[in-house]
């Protein structure tokens, strides 16, 4: 059995099935972990979606910002952007499975016995595993319950900037979520600078990449993540990316994680984006 996790897909489902091909997946003996943001932008959203969702246990997702995305444009498809590519999901006849299936899955997925935790952005310096598991449960559970949709409307914002455990309601819920679906730059203190999107150089000199701030409680972990295609591959400060760009014309990723040491696998794409759209 081979154990792979994959790069930010966002609808870019010809690449990931010439990916599978490339690694011989055999969902029968094989897993997948994907890193979030399967759907978006991209051309094949719907059929990205129905794809990991038919793999059943042989795949495991954790939601991204993209994610999220759709489910609040299906609570209200006001929220729905011109240059997004997700009305045919929403649109689709099996949209309500979809959209129940997708709201289902976790926030971060730890695997004891490999010794990975796959998230989809990042974790701020005060969260160890403990308080991380913790956070996603709540999160999730505002998810898998029926007022996940009331959620969606209070979720969009960059504050509170800084992780208080006595944080509560919609300000602890909305920090959290950040930290798993948008987090790239934090300060030393655990400040984040959720504005900066671009590749590490760019930032504020006081903004570090959330996996180098000095003396992170995750440290201790190896972790898996997505969401920052201009970061790279990073094979160091104990994680991994898995975001190389193939929205935009860079490669997707397969990363073995069941054997030592981790291996890379990668297939260019064309990119159905430009550097630069919205």
């Amino acid at each position: 059995m081979a154990v792979h996790a994959i790069g930010d897909v966002q609808g870019c489902f010809d690449e990931l099935q010439r990916l599978l091909e490339r690694i011989r997946f055999d969902p029968a003996t094989d897993r997948l972990w994907f890193a979030g943001d399967l759907v978006n932008r991209g051309p094949k959203s719907l059929e990205t979606l129905r794809f990991v969702r038919s793999l059943g246990e042989a795949a495991v997702t954790v939601l991204g910002n993209h994610d999220l995305h759709l489910l609040a444009g299906a609570h209200d498809p006001g929220r729905i952007k011109r240059r997004d590519t997700l009305h045919a999901i929403l649109d689709a006849p099996d949209a309500g499975e979809l959209i129940d299936w997708l709201r289902t899955r976790p926030f971060l997925h730890h695997d004891a016995q490999l010794g990975l935790t796959l998230i989809h952005a990042g974790l701020p310096p005060q969260w160890d595993l403990e308080t991380a598991q913790s956070c996603a449960r709540e999160i999730e559970q505002i998810f898998s319950g029926p007022d996940w949709g009331a959620f969606t409307e209070v979720m969009y914002g960059n504050r509170p900037e800084r992780w208080d455990p006595s944080l509560a309601g919609e300000d602890r819920l909305r920090f959290i979520t950040n930290c798993f679906t948008r987090l790239r730059y934090c300060t030393a203190d655990g400040r984040l600078g959720l504005e900066f999107k671009g590749a590490p150089g760019s930032q504020p000199p006081d903004y570090l990449p959330w996996f180098q701030v000095p003396g992170r409680k995750s440290r201790n972990l190896e972790i898996l993540f997505g969401h920052w295609s201009t970061l790279g591959e990073v094979d160091d400060f104990g994680v991994h990316s898995l975001d190389t760009g193939c929205l935009w014309g860079g490669r997707l990723t397969a990363l073995r994680i069941d054997s030592r040491p981790l291996s890379r696998v990668t297939i260019d794409c064309p990119g159905a984006r430009r550097p630069g759209e919205d």
